[in-house]
């Protein structure tokens, strides 16, 4: 059975979730990184794209070292495993997600991933391929419920976002909307993607709750059957 799968996003409110320069932006509050925090907690994995990786360097590990504390109680790691979708394995192998990061990193690569960058980022990680010319996340999903994987937190960036919402691999949507303009036509967006044509195709969503956090609203959506 695949994991439970959450996808969580903080974007602005005209739907952007960096800058055109994809550079990151800080768009939630103090509430709102408790929360995210508590979520990636409360998961097994949390995930990520390459692009995310190249641009922000992000190490994942709980910020809460009462969270990390609670988990290692229960019988899991201190910090949830961090999944990297790396098609080409360009994971750089001096990111935070080694240097300060704590606990198993995953990364899922394609068959064309060069063998050599393979080999080297085994030295720090589990590198699992998935995929002939990119990484499918079917097969994803497989592998990491043979880890052990019950719930997934999806974080981002756009494209992988994109790639789970256009074949309805999720579960949840968790997006908090902050109290910000960002702009710029070519800033990436929730769903960056090929985007849908025929309204037959559009990923349909039932509203589960909406709540006041910060100086933004947190919308969770389900899918729709």
């Amino acid at each position: 059975m695949r994991p439970y799968v959450i996808i969580n996003a903080a974007m602005s409110a005209d739907g952007k979730l960096a800058t055109r320069e994809r550079k990151q932006t800080k768009i939630s509050g103090p509430d709102d990184f408790l929360r995210v925090d508590t979520l990636r907690a409360e998961s097994d994995a949390v995930m990520v794209g390459i692009g995310t990786v190249l641009s922000d360097d992000p190490s994942l590990r709980l910020k809460s070292e009462e969270y990390a504390a609670v988990r290692k109680a229960g019988g899991k790691d201190p910090h949830p495993m961090r999944v990297v979708i790396d098609s080409m394995a360009r994971m750089p192998a001096d990111g935070d997600m080694f240097k300060k990061g704590l606990g198993r990193v995953v990364i899922f690569v394609s068959e064309k991933a060069p063998k050599e960058r393979c080999d080297a980022l085994k030295e720090k990680a589990t590198v699992i391929s998935a995929g002939a010319d990119s990484v499918d996340l079917v097969i994803v999903l497989d592998e990491l419920a043979k880890l052990g994987v019950q719930k997934l937190m999806v974080e981002g960036g756009a494209t992988l976002l994109w790639s789970f919402l256009s074949k309805e691999l999720f579960d949840e949507i968790r997006i908090y909307i902050g109290a910000l303009i960002i702009g710029g036509k070519d800033a990436p967006t929730f769903a960056d993607g090929a985007g849908f044509t025929d309204p037959a195709e559009f990923t349909r969503l039932s509203l589960k709750n909406i709540e006041k956090i910060d100086d933004g609203v947190l919308l969770t959506w389900i899918k729709k059957v």
